[in-house]
């Protein structure tokens, strides 16, 4: 008995010690989760996250700054170790390989002899640059990559080739699939795993650049099941079809679902609600709850198209920086944007999205690692915790007590119980919350297991040990509390690789269950409560 009374005391004082490292001085407000876990209200994939590599050249520049360096997956360094174990430890990592240029890329292939020449930049092509190509010999260096960092990659192709484009925006004619088909074939031959082949970027709606009517588009969609049915005929796994890669676009978007029918998996749409990154106002908007609910709408809408269209179709969110044009350095690449990435994560699971690409995983100022050192950006961690402790299952969840508070759950990840992610967007108020489970509230305070009310949406384990009514918790803070930091705390220590460029180690601090919930100002907490077990989790 002394050990357990002696174990339950370090306990306690760790967690004093740190919640105190963690909120320093701050006025405190009560507030209260509330959770249905009666049924789940969205299932995501195993492996939600997801990030980018894109196709720009160093010679890429926005607003006189040029963010890209040698991040394009046709240069970047395949040797860094860095880099290898950043991707490797998320196993799997989904990555998009795909961006503005993909639509002006010629593949090399064995039928395909042409000298595959890069891209160069010129002003009065479309997107400022000539088209490029893609050797053979860098589609086999990338494919032993990702082969051994474990990613599972969805390659963008090129949905221009054999279109011309009108004076007024318009591609029109079919695609022409030949080189596309070329691609996919070689790629069978070598025996290279693709989890989706994704058609066009940016050309839905009104485009970026140029556009491609819905009906047109369908055509397509399904002339590329077509190549993919055949040439995987004999492999597994068969990739996903994905379309179109654009902005969401009600109506064009329900065209495209209805017209092509069975003949694809996944509609994929891009996010850059925070306008350009040369806005000097791009963190009064992520702190701003208003603000962040507005893009609730694009989910919801998708959504209803469809659940109405009496397909299989799933949504991704298939790119998504925030901030378009590369972003904005010490904001879209410091612990400020955390905030708004999270959010999003959370916020589209709840609308049922399958699958979250981030732009980028490397390159511009809105890479979850650095571009030129490869070191991870807060955002990594971030997207490391969520993919760690988020499980498929997401659970109705709302917050009173301050609107500053965002709050989403989900059944815990390989475990039992649920994880709860609070993000607390006040920089002058710690919160202090209990739970409350479909009516049914969790005390946290002065409560020994067996108080609790029954309920038939909560039941708690019988153990007495300490393992059974303790919680793991997650704090991340910004260094020296600088929003625009680009190193993140985690429970108050930094978040460093070593020199073996390992990832370090995400550990929780332990935190007895009568314990209120503490979210510090300008934090956010994952919080994994493995003694509450719902129906939904089940």
């Amino acid at each position: 008995m002394g050990s357990l009374f002696l174990q339950k005391g370090v306990l306690v004082w760790i967690c004093l010690f740190s919640l105190r490292l963690i909120c320093g001085y701050s006025e405190v407000a009560q507030g209260s989760v509330f959770i249905d876990g009666k049924n789940a209200i969205g299932r995501i994939d195993n492996n939600f996250i997801c990030a980018t590599l894109d196709w720009w050249p160093p010679e890429k520049c926005d607003y006189g700054t040029c963010a890209w360096d040698h991040a394009s997956f046709l240069n970047l360094d395949l040797n860094n170790i860095i880099f290898l174990k950043a991707i490797k430890a998320f196993s799997p990592l989904k990555i998009r390989l795909g961006g503005t240029l993909q639509d002006k890329v010629i593949y090399q292939t064995e039928d395909h002899k042409q000298p595959c020449v890069s891209f160069v930049q010129n002003t009065s092509e479309m997107f400022g640059f000539t088209p490029g190509c893609l050797p053979l010999s860098r589609w086999d260096e990338l494919n032993a990559f990702f082969n051994k960092s474990g990613a599972s990659i969805i390659f963008g192709l090129n949905a221009l080739y054999g279109r011309s484009v009108h004076p007024d925006g318009l591609s029109v004619g079919a695609w022409d699939s030949s080189n596309a088909e070329s691609l996919i074939r070689y790629t069978v031959k070598k025996g290279y795993v693709i989890h989706g082949w994704e058609l066009g970027n940016e050309l839905c709606g009104s485009g970026v650049g140029t556009r491609v009517a819905a009906d047109q588009y369908a055509s397509d969609t399904t002339a590329l099941y077509k190549i993919v049915q055949d040439a995987y005929k004999n492999f597994e796994p068969r990739p996903l079809v994905i379309a179109p890669g654009g902005f969401f676009d009600e109506g064009w978007f329900r065209e495209l679902i209805n017209k092509t029918g069975k003949s694809f998996d996944v509609a994929t749409h891009h996010i850059y609600n925070l306008g350009p990154g040369r806005d000097e106002h791009l963190v009064d908007k992520i702190l701003d709850p208003s603000y962040l609910d507005g893009e609730a709408d694009t989910f919801s809408k998708l959504q209803n198209v469809l659940k109405t269209s009496g397909t299989s179709v799933v949504a991704w969110v298939g790119e998504a920086g925030g901030a378009y044009n590369s972003g904005r350095n010490h904001v879209t690449n410091a612990f400020v944007f955390s905030f708004w990435y999270l959010d999003q994560l959370g916020m589209s699971a709840a609308y049922d999205t399958k699958t979250y690409c981030r732009q980028t995983l490397i390159g511009g100022n809105y890479g979850l690692l650095n571009t030129t050192t490869f070191v991870p950006n807060p955002d990594y961690y971030s997207a490391l915790l969520w993919h760690r402790l988020m499980g498929r299952n997401v659970l109705s969840t709302s917050f009173s007590g301050s609107k500053k508070i965002r709050a989403y759950t989900h059944c815990a990840k390989q475990s039992q119980g649920i994880t709860l992610l609070l993000i607390n967007l006040d920089g002058n108020t710690t919160i202090r919350a209990n739970i409350a489970f479909n009516g049914t509230l969790l005390h946290h305070r002065k409560h020994r297991h067996h108080s609790h009310r029954k309920s038939s949406s909560i039941r708690l384990p019988k153990s007495r040990k300490i393992a059974s009514n303790t919680r793991q918790e997650y704090h991340l803070t910004a260094k020296d509390g600088d929003l625009q930091s680009q190193t993140m705390l985690l429970n108050g220590k930094p978040l460093t690789i070593d020199s073996f460029g390992n990832i370090p180690s995400l550990e929780p601090i332990f935190v007895n269950s009568t314990e209120p919930l503490t979210v510090a100002p300008f934090s956010i907490l994952f919080v994994h409560i493995p003694y509450v077990i719902l129906p939904a989790c089940s």
